[in-house]
């Protein structure tokens, strides 16, 4: 998620509680959509799409904390 963030990604996981949280939860909903789709957990279509739209939702709330903070680092 946001590979070319990986520097203010590894900082953020280590000084805000809250961002660690969603990443931690965007990549367990990641490993889970996955084994989903490649048959080892059964789920339905419905469902899946839900998982789908809630890891999306994560990852935007992601991006903004991410730009918020090389906004404020940068002082832009």
């Amino acid at each position: 998620m946001l590979h070319e963030y990986r520097d203010e990604i590894s900082e953020l996981r280590q000084t805000d509680a809250h961002f660690a949280k969603i990443f931690d939860e965007h990549n367990e909903l990641d490993h889970q959509i996955k084994d989903v789709e490649e048959g080892r957990e059964p789920m339905d279509s419905f469902a899946l799409e839900t998982l789908k739209k809630k890891k999306l939702a994560l990852k935007d709330e992601a991006y903004a904390m991410v730009r918020a903070f090389i906004k404020e680092r940068d002082g832009k």
